[in-house]
């Protein structure tokens, strides 16, 4: 499995089947949700700024609850996913700068 998706700022975002299977080794409740971690780079409801110059794609997949996929974009050409994982805490979301949509 490779899976190339567009983010939001239409760079071409790599899933590889090694990263996937880290990710799930990682965050066990991912498994099964693959194709929502890829609708959450393709139509995120947010883009925030990471610490470090990843982005983070959040999307809500039930109320109070969200999926978080962290990817780098290393060129217009070109970027990856780093992992993915759920949360609840829309608080430290929201601490964070948010570059799309643009507030």
């Amino acid at each position: 499995m490779r899976t190339e998706l567009l983010s939001r700022s239409g760079v071409p975002i790599r899933l590889t089947e090694e990263r996937w299977q880290h990710i799930i080794e990682e965050h066990p409740e991912i498994d099964g949700l693959l194709d929502t971690v890829r609708t959450a780079i393709t139509h995120s409801e947010r883009i925030l700024r990471g610490a470090a110059g990843e982005l983070l794609a959040v999307r809500t997949i039930e109320p109070g609850k969200a999926i978080v996929v962290v990817y780098r974009e290393t060129s217009p050409e070109d970027g990856f996913v780093i992992t993915a994982f759920l949360t609840r805490r829309f608080r430290a979301l929201d601490k964070r700068d948010q570059i799309w949509p643009l507030r």
